[in-house]
């Protein structure tokens, strides 16, 4: 075991808080380890440190940097994939259940409340034994291009993922932020159907239009498909120049969340997901990273934040799951809810 999940370990005892995180396409782990016990949090997004910001923006944690001892190791992160064979291990119960709120969704679209939403559930699974350095090393090699992350704080609890999606980077007045949407089993041949291709459309409008308030000189990409461990994703590239007078904290703010993980109309989308999903999403479909430092080489004015998906809340020896997807007026329910079968399939591999 190496120095820095030795660290973790001790941390964890202890109970201490603690994120060990490796960014895409890296083989370099970073652990960021608070001395004491407190439980910060984040006022105005002007602090330095890991923020981890909750689905409803009510919860915004910080380990901060100035109170916290960091470590970096190299680790073989060299990429495999996994079989592509779909492990049908789910109830009925829970497949109806998913099934009835995506017919809500659906018939709530066709009513014109919503252009898109998105809906999740969670999984609970039972695990026999669980050691983080093995798990948190699959992860890596399971999701070379994803955030991978596990996050601890004794009065908030232990959190693990590996996210594809970029909430936005910063590097002085510079931003990037991509648009994801789209959900398939990788193969040499993916194509995108209507449905895919218009949730694409929604998310990359959704954040041109509300960059516009607080950025210049925006450039879109070309959507293109994105693997990210055995399944794609349509992604589109975006990056822009924040004004002079923009308040970065504002910017967050007005992009999240996204259609990605709620829904367009916003505010309307994140309504009926409080009230019709029957669970509490907590830090799911929130955003976690590095808030103007870059732990690496201790640059401020660096911001480097993902959405919170394919994650999982560890609860003694069980394992919370949390999957969603995007729904449009075309969606049919039992496919959706596949998605989110194929979507717990990598994680699954990497705890069970």
């Amino acid at each position: 075991m190496g120095t820095l999940f030795q660290k973790q370990v001790d941390h964890f005892t202890k109970q201490l808080p603690f994120v060990v995180f490796c960014k895409p396409n890296s083989n370099q782990i970073i652990g960021v380890f608070q001395q004491d016990d407190a439980l910060h949090t984040i006022k105005d997004y002007t602090e330095n440190g890991f923020a981890f910001v909750s689905f409803d923006s009510t919860q915004k944690y910080l380990i901060p940097q100035e109170a916290s001892d960091v470590y970096i190791e190299t680790i073989d992160a060299a990429a495999y994939y996994l079989p592509t064979e779909i492990d049908l291990n789910y109830t009925d119960e829970a497949k109806l259940d998913f099934e009835q709120l995506v017919t809500k969704g659906v018939q709530a679209i066709v009513k014109g409340d919503f252009e898109k939403l998105v809906v999740s559930r969670k999984e609970t699974l039972s695990l026999p034994s669980f050691n983080v350095e093995s798990t948190f090393r699959k992860f890596v090699q399971h999701y070379p291009t994803a955030f991978k992350y596990c996050w601890y704080h004794p009065q908030v609890g232990f959190w693990m993922g590996a996210t594809p999606e970029q909430l936005i980077k910063k590097h002085s007045n510079s931003i990037a932020t991509v648009a994801l949407a789209g959900t398939q089993l990788y193969s040499e041949s993916v194509k995108w159907g209507v449905k895919e291709q218009q949730e694409q459309i929604f998310v990359t409008d959704y954040i041109i239009d509300n960059l516009k308030d607080f950025a210049k000189d925006i450039q879109v990409s070309t959507p293109y498909t994105f693997q990210a461990g055995s399944i794609c994703h349509i992604k589109t590239d975006i990056q822009a120049e924040l004004n002079a007078t923009a308040d970065f904290g504002s910017c967050l703010e007005r992009l999240h969340p996204t259609p990605a993980v709620c829904g367009l109309p916003k505010e309307a989308s994140r309504q009926f997901i409080i009230h019709e999903e029957g669970y509490d999403r907590q830090m799911y479909a929130g955003f976690l990273g590095e808030l103007n430092v870059d732990f690496a080489t201790y640059k401020r004015e660096t911001s480097d934040l993902f959405v919170n998906l394919r994650c999982m809340e560890m609860e003694g020896n069980q394992a919370q799951l949390y999957i969603g997807c995007g729904i449009t007026k075309d969606s049919i329910p039992e496919k959706e809810f596949l998605e989110t079968v194929n979507k717990s399939m990598t994680i699954k591999r990497c705890i069970l």
